[in-house]
């Protein structure tokens, strides 16, 4: 298990103590057997990682890489693998963990190549991921020179992924925490940039999630939110009557217009959306790493420009704001 004595230090420091050890509490709780039928298994995957020192790390490419393959023998790289694989499915990413590359279901990569020419630098700054899965972003985070970066995920898997990738990383400013967004504490105030990204449309109340970031951030910090859109000759907001793309959990998907006018009602100043992007199956696909269905399989066969349920097919817009300060 990852020890998180590093983040409770850094957030003492900055006044959190109280903070600090509930959530440790919080972790002890969840990184149990009982918290999850699987926890075994993915524990006994962690335990049977081979122990190898990489030679190098890079945190800017596209596949987050570790080491190189000639650092493993043919044993090691088929324990590593199956290991690995027993943390399926994989679904941010991707990773190449020496010569062992995991194609995860989303190119990540390619988020944050369309994001991160917007947005202030990272350089010393304090980040939080929201619903950040594996860490992929987190990581590259940390390669634009973020001081510190913590990710909250309530999936236990994707953390146990992260977990896995720490192991050879070795990266104490970034932790990956399994908690979601409820038990975050309201006020923190901690935060230079707070980043959502796929996340608000699974909000029953849009408006709660966009003031619970607001009150993360510091007085002027940063928010970096990422979600689905519909263009504006569809309406100002799509509520599905039943799923949408497959997903049953989508409960409004707002016009650009419609993003920007919430932002205004909660408080954040000089919104702006500064990319739109149809996602592609190029994008988010099926691989060996995530076996199960994904975006080719939810949209209409006939017209790729539809969901199943024919409704618009995802695209998906950046907004940058700052909190009010």
């Amino acid at each position: 298990m990852i020890a998180y004595s590093v983040l409770q230090e850094w957030l003492a420091q900055r006044g959190h103590a109280d903070w600090a050890n509930h959530i440790q509490t919080l972790i002890q709780q969840r990184l149990q057997p009982e918290f999850h039928g699987d926890f075994a298994k993915w524990q006994s995957a962690l335990a049977a990682l081979p122990v190898i020192e990489p030679d190098s790390i890079d945190l800017n490419s596209a596949a987050i890489r570790v080491g190189h393959a000639a650092q493993l023998t043919p044993n090691q790289r088929a324990q590593l693998k199956q290991q690995l694989q027993l943390l399926h499915p994989w679904r941010k990413g991707p990773f190449d963990l020496f010569g062992v590359y995991i194609d995860t279901e989303w190119r990540s990569d390619w988020k944050w190549d369309r994001i991160v020419p917007h947005i202030t630098p990272l350089t010393g700054r304090t980040v939080l991921d929201v619903g950040c899965g594996s860490g992929y972003h987190c990581w590259r985070m940390a390669g634009a020179g973020a001081q510190q970066v913590i990710g909250i995920e309530p999936m236990l898997l994707y953390v146990m992924q992260f977990q896995a990738l720490q192991f050879y990383l070795q990266q104490p400013q970034v932790q990956v925490l399994p908690l979601g967004t409820a038990d975050m504490p309201a006020q923190l105030g901690l935060f230079d940039t707070v980043f959502s990204m796929g996340l608000l449309y699974h909000q029953r109340e849009p408006h709660e999630h966009l003031r619970a970031l607001q009150q993360w951030l510091r007085p002027g910090g940063e928010l970096v939110l990422e979600t689905l859109v519909i263009d504006a000759a569809h309406g100002e907001l799509l509520i599905p009557a039943g799923r949408y793309a497959s997903m049953r959990n989508v409960w409004g998907i707002p016009s650009i217009d419609k993003l920007l006018s919430w932002m205004a009602e909660c408080g954040y100043q000089h919104s702006r959306c500064v990319d739109v992007a149809v996602t592609t199956v190029q994008e988010q696909r099926p691989t060996a790493w995530m076996t199960f269905q994904s975006l080719e399989h939810y949209l209409d066969p006939a017209d790729n420009t539809r969901t199943l349920e024919g409704h618009p097919a995802p695209r998906r817009a950046t907004v940058i704001a700052q909190s009010p300060g």
